[in-house]
């Protein structure tokens, strides 16, 4: 394929879905990821797109939000991995929140499996992939519908969480940087997705590395509130995404990565191999102390979940965070 042709299938790529992954880009075109990124500076030069961490949106995305046709479609395996990786955080008997997204309904595909598990959410496709669940109870918010991502948003939905108290929430968002935190493109979903935030005692961010680095609108979570983000794999050549990744860990974030591949086989622990442990899930632990809720038992959630994914000191994070960087 001529540059010219690539070029244009890139640009009908990125009108289709609002925004596209430099890795989806590369499968479609049928060539490397380094090519992709040359073809889309240029189309960046002409106008045509705007560039962002690990992908491109159409001009303006800064304000624009895909539809979930178009999300659905984007770094699927990706969403998978992680998925995989936050499901292993939740417990027989646990009450949750979970909110709107494609990557929180991969999650509650998994989580259909946990006995005793109480979801409660504002979003339709969560609550339909834990339907037929028999052991799981689905609590929805109220509120009014809004089609584009299939949540319920507005005073009602806010109203319905008032006085609610659970061990974690698991939100994802259109970006994520060190700097504002979690954000999303829609004014009443970040208001719901706040709302959210303040039922938890404990905050995991779901978020591809496509969207580290990237700021949009409305603020939902700040930096200071997140406990954990699970993400997957940066491309070796993204060093933007490890240098957020860099950031978010050296204000107190926790960060479990799943393989770039989607692998997320394993835990990489103390002493484990280096090479296989790329492949696995890499934890960074959280160095100080977070956010309690009062009454909620929040030392003893950390120390479950600490313990299923593997404590280590200050050093190991830095080092394993700036390895991935390097990579």
């Amino acid at each position: 394929m001529f540059a010219a042709e690539r070029r244009q299938l890139i640009l009908e790529m990125v009108r289709a879905n609002g925004a596209v992954s430099l890795r989806e880009l590369a499968r479609v075109v049928q060539t490397s990821e380094v090519t992709v990124r040359r073809d889309v500076r240029a189309l960046e030069a002409e106008g045509l797109l705007d560039r962002r961490h690990g992908g491109a949106v159409l001009p303006g995305g800064f304000t624009r939000e895909s539809g979930f046709p178009q999300k659905s479609h984007l770094a699927t395996a990706e969403k998978t991995a992680i998925a995989d990786l936050a499901a292993n955080l939740v417990e027989e008997g646990e009450a949750i929140v979970v909110g709107a997204g494609t990557t929180t309904q991969e999650l509650a595909r998994r989580l259909a499996r946990v006995p005793g598990l109480t979801v409660v959410t504002n979003s339709l496709l969560v609550a339909q992939a834990l339907a037929h669940a028999n052991r799981v109870e689905v609590v929805m918010t109220g509120g009014t519908l809004r089609g584009s991502n299939y949540a319920l948003v507005g005073s009602g939905a806010e109203q319905s969480l008032h006085g609610l108290r659970v061990s974690r929430a698991f939100l994802s968002g259109s970006g994520l940087t060190a700097e504002r935190g979690l954000s999303t493109s829609n004014m009443l979903s970040a208001s719901v997705d706040r709302a959210l935030v303040q039922a938890a005692a404990e905050v995991v961010v779901l978020a591809d590395h496509t969207k580290l680095g990237t700021d949009t609108m409305f603020q939902t979570v700040p930096t200071d509130l997140i406990t954990r983000l699970v993400t997957d794999e940066p491309p070796a050549h993204d060093d933007r995404a490890g240098t957020e990744l860099q950031a978010l860990a050296d204000q107190g974030v926790q960060i479990a990565v799943a393989g770039g591949q989607g692998g997320s086989a394993g835990v990489a622990g103390p002493g484990g191999d280096p090479a296989s442990a790329r492949q696995q899930r890499r934890d960074v632990p959280l160095p100080g102390p977070r956010r309690q809720v009062p009454g909620a038992g929040g030392g003893g959630l950390r120390s479950a979940s600490a313990a299923m994914l593997g404590e280590q000191g200050p050093g190991a994070e830095r080092a394993r965070v700036a390895d991935l960087r390097r990579r």
